[in-house]
């Protein structure tokens, strides 16, 4: 039996856990087709890494997968209305039927809280099995309401209400920790989304721990109460200003380098969170196998980690490429969360203000948070999706 490079990567501390970063819907497409491209010499190895980390049977009858949890979002919620449009066609005609006060946003609300409750009820059987601490499935509010605490509360409670087993997503804005408190404090999961920066993580935390006080003062039960703060890798990076900010100074950026300050921020929050002895998990996601200096394959996002307890959520094609480049990743360090990030590196990014801004223990006040640069570019592309997904609901109900 060949483990998948993800597999290794959970043996270096056993409360590390994979995630899989979709809909469970989309899960046997994929496998299917990924399968069918695999090299003739590989595919008995990857139908059984494939199959180990998530079969449907397994799940129902056992109640067990190799993915402990399942995180969605809009664009991936979009990826399950495009693997079945015919069914969702029909679904999309049954609830406007069967509401003719919905107008098309409602449709699309109430088809959103559909494919939470479908993927939720996928996975149910491992929430059962485990006492209720695998399992979740993660349900998003929409990105379009990022700053309207309102509506994102409104929003949060309705995807809660989908099953026992469901964790809600809010955004990392100055409104969106008010939700995360006040969701924690009736006893809700949580999944702090577009996070990337240390100031942020922090707030979250200290959130969360306003929420638990709350919580434990009103008796509300916490038995299956989770927490989990995404830090969204390569976006931090590359979606922010630090390549633009290091080009106006004349200051020479590699991709190494951005990987290193990634890194940095991520570590700093993970080991504030555990010398703090605080309940939430750092979450990573937004990984990439790419070439390093030196022309090696690698996949920092997750070797510069190994050996932590953080949860790791792996999209389709992240999954795949590993899977691809499986014979030429170095094996992983079990002692790498432990390493210091390279001092040049960070020294070098000290000189740019977004940096800073991320790797400072104060350097953004929440109300900053939803103007940082990788902020607003997940927010833009997730509303974009969000809004794609409502126009097939649209051109649905108009024929």
């Amino acid at each position: 039996m060949t483990q998948h490079p993800l597999e290794k990567l959970a043996a270096t501390n056993p409360e590390a856990e994979i995630w899989w970063d979709s809909s469970p819907l989309i899960y046997p497409d994929w496998e299917a087709k990924t399968l069918a491209a695999a090299p003739a010499d590989k595919r008995a190895d990857w139908e059984g890494q494939l199959n180990r980390f998530y079969n449907a049977d397994t799940v129902a009858s056992e109640g067990t997968m190799g993915f402990r949890g399942v995180t969605t979002n809009p664009p991936l919620s979009l990826q399950a209305v495009q693997v079945d449009p015919a069914g969702w066609t029909k679904r999309i005609k049954d609830i406007a039927a069967a509401d003719p006060s919905l107008d098309v946003e409602g449709v699309y609300w109430a088809m959103y809280l559909e494919l939470v409750r479908l993927g939720a009820e996928a996975i149910r059987p491992v929430f059962d099995k485990s006492g209720g601490k695998f399992g979740f499935l993660s349900g998003q509010v929409d990105p379009r309401f990022v700053t309207d605490g309102e509506a994102m509360l409104k929003q949060g409670l309705s995807i809660y209400a989908q099953g026992p087993n469901v964790m809600v997503k809010i955004p990392g804005s100055k409104e969106g920790y008010e939700i995360i408190e006040e969701l924690t404090a009736r006893g809700i999961s949580t999944n702090n989304t577009t996070s990337f920066t240390v100031p942020q993580y922090l707030v979250c935390m200290n959130a969360v721990s306003r929420g638990l006080e709350r919580a434990k003062s009103n008796g509300v039960d916490l038995t299956n109460w989770r927490s989990v703060v995404t830090h969204m890798s390569s976006r931090l990076g590359q979606l922010s200003d630090w390549q633009t900010e290091a080009k106006a100074r004349g200051i020479d950026l590699s991709l190494m380098e951005i990987r290193d300050g990634e890194e940095a921020v991520l570590k700093r929050a993970y080991w504030w969170g555990k010398e703090n002895n605080h309940p939430s998990k750092m979450l990573q996601c937004s990984m990439r196998v790419e070439k390093d200096d030196a022309g090696n394959t690698v996949s920092r996002h997750i070797a510069d980690f190994a050996g932590s307890d953080m949860v790791y959520t792996c999209p389709p094609g992240y999954i795949a490429q590993l899977m691809e480049a499986e014979d030429e990743l170095a094996p992983f360090d079990p002692k790498a969360i432990e390493r210091e990030p390279n001092p040049a590196s960070i020294a070098k990014l000290m000189k740019l203000p977004s940096f800073r801004q991320a790797y400072e223990y104060d350097g953004m006040k929440p109300e900053e948070f939803a103007h940082y640069g990788s902020f607003q570019a997940t927010a833009g592309e997730f509303a974009k999706a969000t809004r794609q997904t409502v126009d097939f609901v649209r051109m649905t109900i108009e024929g």
